[in-house]
């Protein structure tokens, strides 16, 4: 497996500041936001990117993937940097969601000329809240698009936290997966016991502490073969420890890939 980071809590680095920091890290590559405020821009992606992936690739790194949007200037710079993925998500219009799904449908499947134009596939990745949340909605979400060019990117923290087990998740969107995404999540309790109603929010932590748990999501992995990008998303609520929160991960990933570490 090729073992990835997402670049986007440190839009401050430099692009040389930022390879260095990946490579320190124990990562073989990066997937890197293509937006606003980070390294690359969309305007000048056609310059940037190919410009980082060089960068990158100085210290033993390769680009798995872009978060960007469906942007021709993002595929014509995935194109000449040889980045091969483009990650977006679903949102949905609370209250319409199968109206946002047809709309969804209708960019996605109008973005593959655009695919088969720059040779970059899309990958959608469910998200919770106001998302099309879980692997089920992404398989619904994504028949009838070309398979040759759209699949998913299953994250693992938020079907866990939509109550989908990783072993099922997976299984629905094996035939269409591009990469897998690791963080974790729980839910927390935001007031007492006094309140008239409970509110509750989405805490991120560690691999070993949420609601996924990676040694099952890994184990299946291994079990079906994939060889393909798993990328640490590096999302935490603890801001300001995520150097040391993030090389936690990669070796407690690293020692579930060499079966190692125990669940």
């Amino acid at each position: 497996m090729n073992l990835a980071v997402f670049t986007k809590p440190w839009p401050q680095d430099s692009v040389p500041e930022l390879a260095r920091r990946v490579a320190a890290l124990g990562f073989d590559s990066a997937e890197v936001p293509v937006r606003p405020g980070f390294q690359v821009q969309v305007a000048s992606a056609e310059k940037e990117l190919p410009e980082l992936v060089s960068a990158f690739a100085d210290h033993g790194l390769s680009v798995a993937s872009v978060a960007s949007e469906l942007d021709e200037r993002a595929f014509a710079a995935c194109a000449g940097a040889g980045v091969g993925v483009i990650r977006i998500m679903a949102p949905i219009v609370r209250g319409d969601y199968l109206v946002s799904e047809e709309e969804l449908r209708k960019q996605l499947a109008g973005a593959v000329p655009l695919c088969e134009r720059y040779g970059v596939k899309v990958g959608v990745q469910q998200h919770y809240g106001d998302h099309v949340c879980d692997a089920t909605g992404l398989r619904l979400l994504l028949a009838g698009v070309d398979q040759r060019w759209v699949g998913a990117i299953w994250d693992a923290a938020h079907d866990a936290l939509a109550g989908l087990e990783p072993e099922n998740g997976l299984d629905l969107v094996w035939d269409r997966l591009l990469m897998v995404n690791l963080k974790n999540a729980y839910y927390e309790r935001k007031n007492g016991p006094e309140a008239c109603h409970a509110e509750w929010a989405r805490h991120f932590t560690s691999g070993r502490h949420g609601l996924a748990s990676w040694p099952r999501v890994l184990a299946e992995l291994k079990r079906r073969d994939y060889s393909g990008t798993v990328c640490l998303t590096a999302e935490y609520d603890d801001e300001g420890d995520v150097d040391r929160l993030c090389k936690e991960d990669v070796e407690y990933i690293k020692s579930l890939l060499d079966g190692q570490a125990s669940p």
